[in-house]
């Protein structure tokens, strides 16, 4: 046994210890605030025909547009392309082109202005733009 009970000192002084935590607290707010800012998307001008068209030719190069309808808020085109349609879309601070059967579109109905398309790997509410001039028939 110890003749004395001494106290024994940390192994890393009090102060020390303490500055260690306050600069490790500092580094992990720096890097959330990182994380934060990384993750705003940044805005997209609305589209308008000659930026619709050449998405589409970036994702569809052997497409020949016939023609094309934008969406009334500009986030959004519809395109055909012989029988098949290609439509773009804004997705967070992208554009995403889909192609589908013409006559799906041609098919699909119109409630309160807005075409309903059946995309399956999409929200339901961004296969449902609002199309100036739509009509399928005068493609």
């Amino acid at each position: 046994m110890p003749d004395s009970w001494a106290r024994e000192e940390p192994a890393i002084p009090i102060p020390a210890f303490l500055s260690q935590l306050a600069v490790s607290g500092v580094a992990v707010l720096v890097i959330v605030a990182l994380a934060a800012a990384a993750r705003l998307a940044r805005p997209n001008p609305p589209l308008d025909e000659a930026a619709a068209r050449a998405l589409l030719a970036d994702d569809f190069p052997d497409a020949h547009i016939d023609r094309v309808w934008l969406a009334a808020d500009g986030a959004a085109a519809l395109a055909r392309s012989g029988a098949r349609a290609l439509y773009l879309f804004r997705l967070g601070d992208a554009w995403v082109a889909r192609d589908l059967p013409w006559s799906e579109v041609a098919a699909a109905p119109v409630r309160d202005g807005r075409l309903h398309l059946r995309l399956s790997d999409v929200s339901p509410r961004l296969a449902r733009p609002v199309l100036a001039g739509w009509s399928p028939e005068a493609a």
